[in-house]
């Protein structure tokens, strides 16, 4: 494949070819242009949802064109997210929130649309080209998962632990004191500590596993266990024998250079590798600034791409891509990869029941399978441990990765 602005170069040409423009040449294929990818700085676009077909689609490119409608620039505006550098309303956590994005608003939340209208594109290709060779994606399952919270219970000091007992009796959570006392004996596992479990799964069903261990110093928000903790470091070393391991930078940092440094440099003095895969606790993540930071730190892979109150594909993609910075108009060198859905999301957020969770997951997966994507989860540890709120779903989890 060859680009090319020169008008008697392409004239020249004799194999497929294809303008994007404002009026065609000759014949050829042609896509009548939008003028977003034309345009400098940031500007407040008018956006008319309409349908190809019957999925959802905007930028229509005229009669003339080949393709209904300019998917380019659509797909530009949704993967660069360009409504989040224009002006909106924020969440508690200072997030974008999905209510906010056009995708929401136009029931497409839940559609990887970029992925359909690139098989509907191909389509139209393989008409006016039926002797050129295709390259085909293949589908792929990565689980992440969140290390928030590496135990319940265990080595979280004196303090700390004293205050949990504390807290037990004067709430009269009798189970969870006496819980609380065997797993400080070492008489019962930790809740908590199903990394194990969680790695026999990985192997069972060769499926890419990341783990994403949080690191910053003890806030509200954030609550790990102290990253001087031996054992804790055991544990991160020990997983990082098995799958790939990546920073989880704290509550604070999304708008702190020196907070994510800080915390990229305490795991890699941990697991003695470099660390390239990351994504943001509380998945705060201010486009670009945060992105610019990831990139300073040379982090090579950012999995923060989606919502956490709505399952679905914050960038309308379930491919990875590479950060493209409207700041400075170039594409980064920061890959995304996007995820469909948050443990968290389904069973707080939405009070989904185990069986509209499970639903739902399958439901996300199969949608990605169709346009030969990726499948990305995101789910904790804590999610595995059938206590509380999460009774059940080790099973959804072991469904999942069947499927």
């Amino acid at each position: 494949m060859k680009f090319t602005t020169k008008v008697d170069e392409f004239v020249a040409h004799n194999g497929p070819k294809i303008t994007y423009s404002k009026t065609p040449l000759a014949s050829e294929f042609f896509i009548r242009s939008h003028d977003l990818l034309f345009d400098q700085g940031i500007n407040d676009i008018d956006i008319n949802i309409l349908k190809w077909e019957d999925i959802p689609c905007f930028f229509p490119a005229g009669e003339a064109s080949s393709i209904p409608f300019d998917i380019f620039a659509a797909g530009f505006y949704l993967m660069s997210r360009y409504e989040e550098y224009l002006p909106h309303v924020q969440d508690f956590h200072e997030r974008f929130p999905a209510e906010e994005s056009i995708a929401f608003k136009n029931g497409f939340l839940e559609q990887p649309v970029i992925d359909i209208w690139a098989f509907k594109f191909l389509e139209v290709l393989k008409e006016k080209f039926p002797n050129y060779e295709y390259t085909k994606k293949s589908f792929e399952q990565i689980s992440t998962i969140d290390v928030d919270t590496a135990f319940t219970f265990k080595h979280k000091g004196i303090v700390r632990t004293f205050g949990g007992f504390l807290k037990d009796i004067v709430n009269f959570r009798f189970v969870r004191f006496w819980n609380r006392l065997m797993s400080i004996l070492n008489i019962r596992q930790d809740p908590y500590n199903t990394f194990s479990e969680i790695l026999s799964l990985k192997k069972e069903h060769n499926v890419k596993t990341l783990f994403f261990f949080l690191l910053g110093d003890y806030t509200t928000f954030d609550k790990n266990i102290s990253a001087t903790n031996y054992k804790f470091q055991s544990l991160i070393k020990s997983v990082g024998d098995y799958a790939k391991i990546g920073m989880h930078p704290s509550y604070f940092s999304y708008k702190n250079l020196e907070k994510i440094k800080k915390e990229k440099l305490r795991l890699e003095n941990i697991v003695n590798t470099p660390i390239v895969l990351s994504r943001q606790h509380y998945l705060r993540l201010s486009i670009p600034e945060t992105y610019q930071y990831l990139i300073d730190l040379d982090i090579e892979e950012d999995y923060t791409m989606g919502y956490a109150e709505k399952v679905g594909f914050r960038a309308s993609t379930c491919t990875p891509f590479y950060f493209y910075d409207l700041d400075y108009e170039i594409q980064t060198p920061l890959k995304l990869f996007p995820f469909a859905f948050m443990d968290y999301t389904l069973n707080e957020h939405q009070k989904f029941s185990l069986e509209q969770s499970l639903a739902k997951i399958l439901e996300l997966k199969q949608t990605v399978k169709n346009v030969n994507g990726v499948f990305v989860s995101l789910m904790h540890n804590e999610a595995l441990s059938e206590t509380g709120i999460w009774i059940g779903w080790k099973n959804i989890y072991k469904k999942m990765l069947a499927k």
